[in-house]
């Protein structure tokens, strides 16, 4: 069984005293389900499970009185001796709950009610144009928790990397020193096997139990026709190619030299007032993440972005390399880390990044000055330069030239290095990226 973060999540939840009904977000199959079931039976003496996606019918549960008691009394009738209800001793889990907004809005009564614990997981949580939207959502009657595909940490537990050897790895990062050359180039090889493989459960479940990678690409293709599916079932009717096209538009948009996002590559002629809802759209779905460039390098991030500039990353690289040409992977495996313009490295840091919970900046200027990333890093505004194998950072350099223009004195290289520090500059090898946690 794969080691989730969640698991702790969860734990910490259900110690939480006055605790309110628990929501996980996540795109679809990146393990919620399971990881709730798992941790449900684990820490309750019964469980009470509605899937209202695979059961639509559930939904009448809800139709009628939310008021906790008539619920109960409603799901008892229903599901007979597999919904039992105690009080401190039973969870109800409401699966793919989207599909039932009074569910959502019955959150509410629940927590006035707190008799029983309440987590409920959505895929689509949030996506316009769904078309069923909740009457009331319980604001602050809820706790909400972003779930993702496994990050490359995870993927380490899975492939047997322990806590003593990531301690290892940290010790190195904190006091600037190469990692031993046994670890450093056995990482090299899990991380290469991360980009091809990426997160999603089944394909990394996949993965360790065979070494297929054939197999592992089918999983991530059938994943991103099922994304493709969706679209088409969940969307409006006027948008669902629009959609689709927007989709299916990514290895383009990140194949340019520029890979910032422009409507142009979607359908020439396209602009954002045609398309710019199909985008939020797929990334309230969770499938995608923007990355907004800055004005100027300057905390706080957030405060400097320009909202209608950024470039477009997959949230998993793995389903990213997979919607590439076949090929693609050995490519990868075999060290060939050039291709696509480093735009696999890109994502794979955006990735790494976006699992953390960051949200992400780069910069860009007409002038040709261009920074992968800008990522605020222990109190202060850092540039992140990602390299597919080596090369030089002169855009870093450039700007860490001039302080009292771009107001950065930070910078880290990641690529095919050992740790080595040049002034201001901190080359990493680039699976440290899943270390620059610190804010």
């Amino acid at each position: 069984m794969l080691k989730r973060k969640i698991e702790q999540k969860l734990i910490d939840w259900k110690n939480t005293e006055n605790r309110k009904p628990l929501i996980i977000k996540g795109c679809r199959q990146c393990g919620k389900t399971f990881s709730v079931l798992d941790f449900a039976k684990k820490n309750y003496k019964h469980v009470v499970y509605l899937n209202f996606f695979e059961n639509p019918d559930y939904a009448s549960i809800f139709a009628g009185s939310l008021e906790v008691n008539t619920i109960v009394m409603m799901m008892s009738a229903l599901l007979g001796n597999r919904a039992v209800f105690e009080s401190g001793n039973t969870v109800l889990i409401l699966d793919e709950i989207q599909d039932c907004p009074e569910a959502r809005t019955a959150l509410k009564f629940f927590r006035i009610d707190g008799r029983y614990d309440v987590i409920g997981t959505g895929s689509l949580l949030g996506v316009k144009g769904y078309g069923k939207e909740p009457k009331s959502v319980p604001v602050g009657s809820e706790t909400v928790i972003d779930m993702y595909p496994l990050d490359f940490e995870e993927f380490l537990w899975a492939n047997g990397i322990t806590e003593p050897v990531i301690e290892i790895l940290k010790k190195c990062l904190q006091k600037e020193i190469p990692v031993p050359e046994a670890l450093h180039s056995r990482m090299k090889q899990l991380l290469l096997q991360y980009v091809v493989v990426g997160g999603m459960p089944d394909a990394v479940q996949t993965f360790i139990d065979t070494k297929q990678i054939d197999r592992v690409l089918q999983i991530q293709r059938d994943i991103v026709r099922s994304y493709e599916d969706d679209m088409v079932k969940y969307a409006e009717k006027k948008d669902k190619s629009q959609i689709k096209e927007c989709f299916q538009s990514i290895p383009k948009q990140l194949s340019k030299e520029n890979k910032k996002f422009q409507y142009s590559v979607v359908k020439k002629g396209s602009t954002a007032s045609k398309y710019a809802g199909c985008l939020q759209w797929i990334e309230d779905a969770g499938i995608i993440i923007r990355c907004y460039n800055l004005s100027i390098t300057e905390l706080p991030l957030d405060g400097n972005a320009k909202e209608n500039v950024f470039k477009v990353y997959m949230r998993d690289c793995g389903l990213f390399v997979s919607m590439l040409e076949d090929g693609t992977q050995y490519d990868i495996l075999r060290g060939n880390l050039n291709s696509y313009k480093g735009a696999i490295f890109e994502n794979l840091i955006a990735d790494i990044f976006g699992k953390m919970g960051r949200k992400l900046y780069y910069f860009h200027k007409d002038s040709g000055l261009e920074i992968d990333f800008v990522i605020r890093y222990k109190g202060q505004c850092t540039l992140v330069e990602v390299k597919a194998s080596t090369g030089n950072a002169k855009s870093v350099r450039t700007l860490l030239r001039h302080p009292e223009k771009y107001h950065v004195s930070h910078a880290i290289k990641l690529g095919d290095y050992h740790i080595g520090r040049t002034g201001q500059l901190l080359t990493l090898p680039l699976y440290m990226a899943f270390l620059l946690r610190e804010l």
